[in-house]
């Protein structure tokens, strides 16, 4: 007999989040994420999203054993703003028991039911900055810090409970050897100069500081066309600042500005911390720290994580001014790969900026639907 409890108690909550450091203890593809940070995004009193959100934390109980769980999301500045009356659903593991996996989709949909919500889309988080879909393809590859990673089941079972593909991502990744500066050099100096642009590189996180509002407020501008895209309100602003930028080389933040010092364009790199935080295994003590230190300073491998160009400068070749300040940084940094956080399938732009470096799609994802009856 299948039991589906809500985790309300702290204790619950700490069930919820070390369920998959049980399920994937023999994986040496996934990567755990911080105990203390998961905890903290679920904290209706520190996460600035509960203001515009709500969430339930169900876990699933076989023969008294956790064997499943899922985040029950309603984003209602989507459903204000956007008219998408979607129930979102997220956080979700499972054993090998299609079962399970529909005990919990139920009881979301239930959920949804009862607030007037058309369908369910998962798995998905909160907002846009959060972690997306189930993956599909290249299984065999580690996870990272910013993306789920899966048994190959989970899509069978969504299948098999009859959800349908709702938006299809890809991750690639290039060898830092591909970046051959003569696709950028010489453009990036006539754009600067054709639109009197300056690019900014830094040293030090506190010199970041003064423009990260002015970067979030750059990046709901730059996405606000993507479907399904929730913009960060301010009181977001300042706990993504605190959540994120701390984990980011200053070196790797660049910022591109006009002759009025407007922002027009930022681009953040992450350091590659999926082998730091498979040795940490959750906890940032009493070692865990030292392991993502060394490797916010020593990672060969780097992540793309967001570019954002203000709409009157997209199509411009502003993105040659951005790889030229980074093909400079990697090249002193001794990079050897690049790697690309998951991107829409049909987003045809943002593929045409990477087409001179190769790219090799190496994993799939996608979220999935179904109507609530």
């Amino acid at each position: 007999m299948i039991t589906i409890k809500e985790a309300t108690s702290k204790q619950d909550l700490k069930r919820f989040v070390k369920f998959p450091f049980n399920l994937y203890k023999d994986s040496n593809q996934w990567v755990p994420p911080i105990i203390k940070q998961e905890l903290e995004t679920f904290n209706k009193k520190k996460n600035p999203i509960f203001n515009d959100a709500e969430a339930h934390f169900f876990l699933a109980y076989k023969n008294n054993e956790i064997v499943g769980r899922v985040a029950a999301i309603i984003n209602w500045l989507e459903i204000k703003n956007q008219n998408q009356k979607k129930m979102r659903f997220g956080w979700f593991d499972v054993i090998d028991d299609v079962e399970v996996t529909k005990a919990l989709l139920d009881k979301v949909a239930e959920i949804g039911k009862a607030n007037d919500l058309d369908y369910l889309e998962g798995p998905v988080g909160f907002s846009n900055l959060d972690k997306v879909g189930v993956m599909t393809e290249g299984f065999e590859h580690m996870g990272d810090m910013i993306t789920w990673y899966n048994y190959p089941y989970y899509a069978e079972h969504f299948k098999e409970l009859g959800f349908t593909d709702e938006k299809l991502y890809s991750e690639s990744r290039f060898p830092f050897e591909n970046v051959k500066p003569e696709f950028f050099l010489k453009a990036q100096d006539l754009i600067k100069k054709r639109y009197e642009l300056t690019a900014l590189s830094f040293h030090k996180t506190e010199d970041v500081m003064p423009y990260a509002d002015k970067m979030f407020d750059l990046f709901n501008e730059s996405y606000s066309s993507l479907s399904s895209f929730v913009a960060i309100t301010d009181i977001q602003k300042a706990y993504f600042k605190e959540k994120f930028i701390g984990f980011i080389n200053p070196e790797y933040i660049k910022f591109v500005v006009d002759k009025d010092k407007k922002l027009i364009a930022f681009a953040i790199v992450m350091p590659s911390f999926s082998k730091a935080l498979k040795k940490a295994n959750g906890k940032l003590f009493p070692f865990g720290f030292r392991h993502i230190l060394h490797a916010k300073k020593h990672s060969k491998d780097v992540v793309f994580y967001l570019i954002g160009i203000h709409p009157e400068y997209q199509n411009k070749g502003v993105t040659a001014v951005i790889f030229n300040e980074y093909y400079d940084t990697f090249r002193k940094k001794g990079i050897k790969n690049c790697i690309r956080t998951p991107e829409l399938e049909d987003n045809l732009a943002i593929h045409q900026i990477w087409k001179h470096f190769k790219p090799e799609v190496y994993k799939r994802r996608k979220t999935v639907r179904k109507v609530i009856e």
